[in-house]
């Protein structure tokens, strides 16, 4: 079975003003790939919430994050032509948008909703099977690759039942 491209994005928040400040994916053969984002100047929405759930902070990102242009042209070499799934494809898709939009460039890949390739049983046993994989991963939750990772290996698991 092909396992499908996932895209998941970490933000500073969830509110107006919010950005993206770490993208990760899974491949279809599993392995991960992530980069935090450096914030852009005038980029300064930041919820102490968000950053308790995904353990990232505002230092860390002017420290160790990726200038946009250069996760922007990143994304692009990784991904180009293909398509990529997510599980907030809403917030992801205008979190991205907001990353190229800043970097200047285009997106050469498409972003779609992952429940698109779910069928009802699949949906059915999402989140039993989703509760399984975390549980036996022991991965830190709300980290892009991590994230992407968990629901690939969800995707595959549901999908043989």
């Amino acid at each position: 079975m092909e396992m499908p491209f996932i895209i998941d994005l970490e933000a500073s928040g969830f509110g107006r003003g919010s950005y993206p400040i770490e993208v990760g994916f899974a491949r279809p053969d599993g392995s991960v790939a992530a980069r935090l984002i450096k914030p852009e100047p005038e980029w300064t929405h930041w919820s102490e919430e968000a950053e308790q759930v995904h353990g990232i902070s505002r230092e860390q990102l002017k420290a160790e994050g990726y200038p946009v242009i250069e996760v922007a042209a990143w994304l692009n070499q990784e991904l180009e032509g293909k398509t990529v799934f997510s599980d907030s494809w809403g917030f992801d898709s205008s979190w991205l948008a907001l990353l190229f939009h800043e970097a200047g460039c285009l997106q050469h890949f498409r972003i779609d909703t992952l429940n698109k390739l779910l069928s009802e049983q699949q949906l059915a046993s999402w989140g039993r099977i989703k509760q399984q994989v975390l549980d036996d991963l022991k991965l830190m939750r709300h980290r892009a690759a991590d994230d992407a990772y968990m629901l690939q290996r969800t995707y595959r698991l549901t999908a043989e039942i």
